[in-house]
């Protein structure tokens, strides 16, 4: 059985008893509700019973066991009663046959979205297992920040799954470990709810790193009696000196978790043995002002460790988390950690945003104290393209998750922001126009450059000029998704007639450089299309990226080039055939049938197939090759693969179609689109509903998300197939449409 260093047991082993099991949800809110809510959770389980009564977890016990245990967990932050009971229904909607609406109906609009919110969407809509994720992200993300508690029950619905992991096979366990210790853990820490944070941390090290794991294990077993002496020891004279001051506390030996200490090791290359705060204690006292006093005593009974002293109630974690901490070499040469904080900071430091939770019957609106807590998700919401998944991961992994750094304004005022921030963040931070209008900066009362990193403790004082403006170089500098938003913005709105003269300049000018010439190169409706492919909108807001350097000029250049060489390829050919067509025409007006629709010249029962290079249909102009062996072999007139040598010309034999031939001809066809979900199934729907039949098909994604299909399909005529191609093109997301040169799939 595994457990963490605080005893906890990270892999649940029980054989599930439902009864039990709701006996200790109800025992616990039952502590700190009243009976109606009570009665409304006993109603909710009563419902998820019923509806999930057929269903098997992978371990084969009830499913029933997973919506309880999630409301557990949360029911120990002490959360309120509509959060508890959306957890216990939170699969309800997704698994089952109850819609969204029957829970409005019985539990009303609050529980139905918080449900929704923690609802998946539906699998079948993304083609991988990575869309399907970030949309799942997007969407709880999104819906956090209308109601936080979302997120709350995303955390204790993503604890019970890692406790049961062991169910899962193992590529599976790594997945899901891996997921947990990037995006849940992250949340868990940045909402303040450090009791589910830990957990989570060393059950994905746990099966992340098992080796590792189970070495810690072993180690921190073999000192853990020394390390309880010496904890123990630290307290006692701690209590005692707290006594003499008449300083009511609270002292207690903190535990220490795996990850942690794992994470210290790892950062610092150092063994066990190294580890400063590996002894740790905990004094909690009444007022902020004993927090200062505990801390004094502290250190006159032990040395403090130079640069290991923080005060996180001066200056509180963004999470909220508020407390001292010093490391003191105390008995027998050690190095302690003592943190120092209120009942109040405790409370927040176990449960977070739970411990602040406010959406009480008759208030709303939530308090505005809290809703400024939770503020820097709204930020990230409004710095970033929501409707871009992979967008809002990366802001999140960058702002949010990262860690911070301290800086104060030359008043004193305390600013945090991302680690790896620079003076252009700092400006950008107190205005939007003072991080445009900067020339430079001070960083406790010297020059420094814009790019200088901020470290915590810096007084940062800015240098605006009223002609100043932002660089396009400063993209590159700053350290934080607000200030790139910001300057991006400024370009786009400020610039935007000179953007898109500077776009088309800079085209220009690489063109000549490439010795090509820019008018031949942008034929009407190049642009446009490549706009469409880069998802830049118009022509006008590409050649404004260009300008102000969203899209770099070499992606438009060469896809103008590759255009204009198909297109000038396929000119070359048509002119040379038809000049050997009109050598090649006969005053002979007999025409002797064969197979296929054709008719070929002067000549009776001749084997005939079609091209695969080229795949000719009725209406397409066609032109005979006479092979060794296998008769004549049809091409399209423009087809790349004809020989203009005079061996292949005295090869050649003129061909016409039949018009009274009923046959279907294959033609391969090229199809570039967006990789949204669904977009192949749409594409087949499409051909099922006009009755083509698909013979061959191949799909494959390239890096830019845009998919790549080739289909060989079934038509009658030309006609048909450019009737086709016009139907496939209407689908949204569809770039372009084309025949193959080739016989494709």
């Amino acid at each position: 059985m595994a457990e963490n260093e605080e005893g906890k047991v990270l892999v649940e082993n029980s054989t599930f008893n439902k009864e039990e099991a709701l006996g200790r949800l109800m025992d616990i809110v039952k502590s700190y509700l009243d009976d109606a809510d009570c009665e409304r959770i006993m109603e909710a389980f009563r419902l998820a019973d019923k509806a999930h009564a057929p269903q098997k977890r992978a371990s084969g016990e009830p499913y029933i066991l997973h919506p309880l245990a999630v409301a557990t967990i949360l029911a120990h932050l002490q959360i309120d009663a509509t959060t508890v009971i959306a957890a216990l229904l939170h699969d309800v909607v997704e698994d089952t046959e109850y819609t969204l609406e029957q829970i409005e109906e019985m539990f009303g609009k609050d529980v139905a979205f918080l449900v929704d919110g923690v609802t998946k969407l539906n699998q079948f809509q993304y083609q991988t297992k990575e869309d399907q994720q970030l949309e799942n992200y997007r969407k709880m993300i999104l819906a956090m920040a209308k109601d936080v508690r979302v997120v709350v029950i995303k955390l204790g619905d993503r604890l019970h799954n890692m406790r049961t992991l062991k169910h899962m096979r193992s590529d599976k366990q790594k997945r899901i470990a891996k997921e947990t210790l990037e995006i849940f853990a992250p949340l868990a820490h940045r909402l303040g709810i450090f009791n589910i944070k830990w957990e989570l941390e060393d059950l994905s090290f746990r099966y992340l790193e098992p080796d590792k794991y189970y070495d810690l294990v072993e180690q921190m077993k073999e000192k853990r009696k020394a390390r309880e002496e010496i904890v123990n020891d630290t307290m006692v004279q701690l209590k005692k000196a707290l006594e003499e001051a008449h300083i009511k506390a609270d002292v207690k030996g903190r535990p220490k978790h795996f990850y942690s200490i794992y994470k210290k090791m790892k950062k610092d290359n150092r063994d066990l043995s190294q580890i400063y705060d590996l002894y740790a204690v905990r004094v909690i006292v009444d007022t902020i002002p004993d927090c200062y006093a505990v801390l004094g005593i502290a250190h006159s009974l032990w040395k403090p460790l130079p640069y290991r002293f923080k005060d996180y109630i001066a200056m509180p974690k963004s999470n909220m988390y508020q407390s001292l901490h010093t490391t003191v070499i105390g008995t027998m040469g050690h190095s302690v950690e003592i943190q120092i904080r209120t009942w109040e900071m405790h409370r927040v430091s176990e449960y977070g945003v739970a411990a602040h939770w406010r959406y009480k019957e008759g208030n709303k609106g939530g308090d505005k104290d809290f809703d400024q807590k939770v503020g820097w998700l709204r930020q990230v919401l409004e710095w970033q393209d929501a409707s871009n998944p992979k967008e809002l991961e990366n802001a999140l992994k960058l702002d949010v998750f990262s860690g911070e750094v301290f800086v104060f304004t030359p008043r004193g005022d305390v600013m945090k922001l991302p680690k790896g921030a620079v003076p252009l963040d700092f400006a950008y931070r107190i205005h939007t126009d003072v991080g445009h209008q900067c020339v430079g900066a001070k960083v406790n009362g010297k020059i420094v450059s814009l790019d200088y990193t901020l470290q915590n403790g810096d007084i940062v004082d800015i240098i605006t000029s009223k002609n100043g403006k932002p660089s396009l170089d400063w993209l590159n500098i700053v350290g934080s998704t607000e200030s790139k938003s910001k300057i991006r913005n400024w370009f786009k709105k400020e610039n935007r007639e000179e953007n898109i003269v500077k776009g088309r300049e800079l085209l220009e000018k690489e063109a000549k450089r490439l010795n090509y010439d820019w008018k031949a190169l942008n034929k009407s409706g190049r642009m446009e299309q490549i706009a469409k492919s880069l998802n830049a909108g118009s022509e006008t807001e590409l050649l404004s990226a260009v300008g102000y350097g969203g899209v770099p000029v070499n992606s438009v250049l060469l896809r103008l080039i590759d255009m204009y060489k198909r297109d000038q390829a396929k000119e070359d050919n048509r002119k040379d055939t038809m000049a050997m067509l009109e050598k090649l025409k006969s005053h002979e007006p007999v025409r002797k049938k064969s197979s296929n629709g054709i008719l070929v010249k002067g000549e009776a029962d001749v084997m005939v197939r079609m091209a695969r290079c080229c795949n000719p249909v009725p209406g397409d102009e066609i032109i005979g090759y006479i092979t060794r062996g296998r008769g004549v072999s049809v091409h399209r007139a423009d087809c790349p693969n004809i020989g203009h040598t005079p061996e292949d010309v005295e090869r050649m034999i003129e061909v016409s179609w039949d018009g009274a031939t009923s046959d279907n001809f294959q033609v391969a066809i090229d199809i570039m689109a967006y990789d949204r979900g669904g977009m192949l199934m749409e594409i087949m729907a499409t051909l099922s509903e006009m009755k083509i039949n698909i013979v061959n098909i191949n799909a494959k994604v390239d890096d830019t998300k845009n998919a790549h299909i080739s289909m060989i399909i079934e038509i009658r005529d030309l006609s048909q197939l450019d009737f086709v191609m016009t139907k496939v093109r209407r689908i949204r997301d569809v770039y372009t449409v084309q025949r193959a040169n080739n016989g494709g799939a």
